[in-house]
């Protein structure tokens, strides 16, 4: 008998500890085979965004939300499409790139179709320009300052370089750059359309600017004096404008960089002395009553 009741006991207890461990085993298996739901992500300002504002990258992020996207937000592809084709993430956030805020948009934010105009749309100018201010579209050489490394919302400065004749202008003032305007919002940038970019003037793009009437004026005036360049300008510029640190559009007087003060060498040659002229001896040849002076060589 007890060696009956000692295989029964340990039966018992082999039983409860089985139990035990396919009890336990059951909800990790089960979580371990449930896949994991997936979230719609949508775009949500990373800041808060003032009505006006052109959007750029850095002020927007894909943000996952308990329930789906609606059809007024912009929602980032599955992850199915994106494993397919990576590009497609980028693709959806350059969809607003550029574009203006009807409205305030506070930190964390969801964007909507309906509160935002993409340039070129119809009240796209009225949505973006600030009281009293103007746009202005201004020509800009494609072989001086590339507009390649200009977006909307840059802020930018315009330079004029001019080119005198030579007639009665000494040669170290023959050329001057000189900053016209600072501290200008880039609006847009556009190419030319067929007959302007087939001129043969070396324009390429069109870059329209927010100014205030006086530097539409000035800007306006450069144009036809010479040619004109965009220099772009740090991040802290939209700061110290926002700040009212820097007046937007400031007219400056910046003094001008001549010729002659990018080419040492070209000062130099100007402030060379002149050769000397050359004196030459004179002969007299006597021939009876006549006499004839030769120079000579």
């Amino acid at each position: 008998m007890r060696a009956k009741t000692i295989l029964m006991l340990l039966f018992v207890a082999s039983f409860g500890v089985a139990a035990f461990l396919v009890f336990r085993a059951m909800p990790r298996n089960a979580s371990a085979s449930a896949e994991p739901v997936a979230q719609d992500e949508i775009l949500v300002a990373t800041a808060p965004l003032t009505a006006g504002t052109l959007l750029r990258a850095e002020d927007v992020e894909w943000r996952p939300i308990p329930s789906a996207a609606g059809p007024d937000q912009f929602a980032r592809p599955s992850g199915v499409a994106l494993k397919i084709k990576p590009e497609l993430d980028e693709e959806s956030r350059s969809a607003i790139y550029g574009a203006a805020l009807r409205v305030d948009v506070p930190r964390g934010g969801a964007l909507l179709r309906g509160e935002i105009v993409a340039p070129g749309g119809r009240e796209f100018l009225n949505v973006v320009l600030a009281a009293g201010t103007r746009a202005i579209a201004i020509p800009v050489a494609t072989s001086g300052s590339g507009t390649g490394l200009l977006h909307p919302g840059d802020r930018v400065d315009v330079i004029l370089t001019q080119t005198f004749k030579a007639d009665q202008t000494p040669i170290t003032r023959r050329s001057v750059g000189e900053t016209v305007v600072e501290n200008l919002r880039v609006l847009a940038i556009d190419p030319l359309d067929a007959k302007q970019a087939n001129a043969g003037n070396g324009i390429g793009r069109a870059v329209t600017l927010e100014v205030m009437p006086e530097q539409a004026e000035k800007i306006n005036v450069a144009i036809e004096l010479g040619k004109l360049s965009l220099v772009l300008r740090g991040t802290s510029a939209k700061q110290e404008a926002l700040a009212g640190a820097v007046s937007p559009g400031a007219i400056i007087r910046i003094k001008p960089t001549w010729a002659s003060d990018v080419s040492p060498a070209l000062a130099a040659a100007a402030a060379a002395p002149a050769p000397a002229p050359v004196e030459r001896s004179s002969i007299k040849v006597m021939r009876g009553n006549q006499t004839e002076e030769l120079q000579s060589h």
